[in-house]
């Protein structure tokens, strides 16, 4: 008979996180379908993979030798492409390791995160294990940036301002305007996150915010990755850009030695040295949201603009009984879970072959 024991007591700030809306990889969605034919429109990868440098470049790897924990290659790397010194930029595990970093860096227990409802649900998930309150500004009905509901939040000197630009799950961007008025609202007492993970999808006349950023007097961290536009999803590399190098120092002490493995090392160099790869996808990429965007307009759906990879669809229906209706036309897409967007999907801008399985799939629902 097993004896009894009291239960071993755990963090609370960790045992009680809402779970991460991770989505359902291939495998799954395979078992759960029944077909082998399946369209990933979920996680927002890159469905043209990556650089062939990036295969080719890993060919020097030597599994058995530690990575450089430095990432010093990488970081040299990026310091020329973005003109910002090294000692300001911190690699991870993809940019959510430096999510994590920066709360683990920054934050007290008791302290006040804000960040953007919807939106990436790690901005609160990663605040919350560190033992701060979040406060989530909504957008507006029309989710565009409610910008006086952001400076008034700013107003009250959260500890962390997480703002993502272009935005997690629902596609918008900041104008210059917009975010030199955000910008200016921000108080020394705060550090301004800004999430630019989908950066190289965004228009041209869109603002670069570490630009911006760099030429301001605030404390910052502009975070981006490998994931999206250089197809590195399955390798799981992200960056920081931090406004000094005390900063970037105390980022780099709450992360892991090791952390970003050898391989994912050497393909995001590769990949920085093929831009001209990286941009033709993007602009294909582009081309294909402005299709299939136009195709969900013609059929009543609304459907935000978007500047990344990805369209947030109001399907006008419970999001998870949608979900199951594209599975089982062996689609994947996201089904958005957060309190008032539960009509909502997202769903990745795949190859144009999955593009037209997905316009099929979502008319049909909407005949229903």
């Amino acid at each position: 008979m097993k004896a009894s024991h009291t239960e071993f007591p755990l963090n609370p700030h960790v045992a009680g996180l809402p779970p991460y809306n991770a989505g359902m990889n291939i495998a799954a969605a395979r078992l759960h379908s029944g077909r082998e034919d399946i369209a990933a429109l979920a996680s927002n990868e890159n469905p043209d993979g990556c650089s062939p440098a990036v295969a080719a470049a890993l060919a020097s790897l030597n599994p058995a030798r530690y990575c450089d924990p430095a990432c010093t290659a990488l970081r040299a790397a990026l310091g020329e492409k973005l003109g910002v010194a090294t000692d300001r930029i911190v690699v991870g595990n993809g940019s959510e390791e430096m999510i994590a970093a920066v709360c683990r860096a920054v934050l007290r227990p008791g302290a006040v995160v804000a960040t953007i409802c919807p939106g990436f649900g790690l901005h609160e998930i990663e605040a919350l294990a560190n033992g701060a309150v979040v406060v989530k500004v909504p957008m507006r009905r029309d989710l565009e940036f409610d910008i006086a509901a952001i400076i008034g939040e700013l107003e009250k000197t959260p500890a962390i301002f997480f703002l993502s630009s272009p935005s997690n799950p629902v596609g918008v961007a900041l104008g210059r305007e917009s975010l030199d008025r955000i910008i200016a609202a921000v108080r020394p007492e705060t550090l301004l996150v800004l999430d630019e993970a989908y950066f190289e999808f965004a228009d041209d006349n869109l603002p670069d915010g570490l630009a911006v950023l760099s030429a301001s007097s605030l404390s910052f961290v502009v975070l981006r990755t490998f994931s999206k536009a250089y197809g590195l999803a399955g390798l799981r590399v992200g960056y920081a850009v931090t406004s000094d190098a005390r900063l970037a120092g105390a980022m780099t002490a709450a992360k892991t030695p090791f952390n970003v493995n050898a391989a994912a090392q050497i393909a995001a160099v590769a990949a920085l040295r093929d831009e001209a790869w990286m941009r033709s996808s993007v602009l294909t990429l582009k081309a294909e949201r402005t299709r299939v965007a136009a195709a969900i307009a013609a059929m009543g759906l609304p459907a935000v603009r978007s500047q990344t990879n990805f369209l947030f669809i109001d399907i006008r229906r419970d999001s998870q009984m949608a979900m199951q209706h594209f599975l089982s036309q062996g689609i994947i897409v996201k089904a958005w879970k957060e309190s008032g967007f539960e009509n909502f999907i997202r769903v990745t801008i795949g190859t144009p072959s999955d593009n037209d399985r997905f316009l099929d799939a979502i008319g049909a629902l909407t005949t229903q």
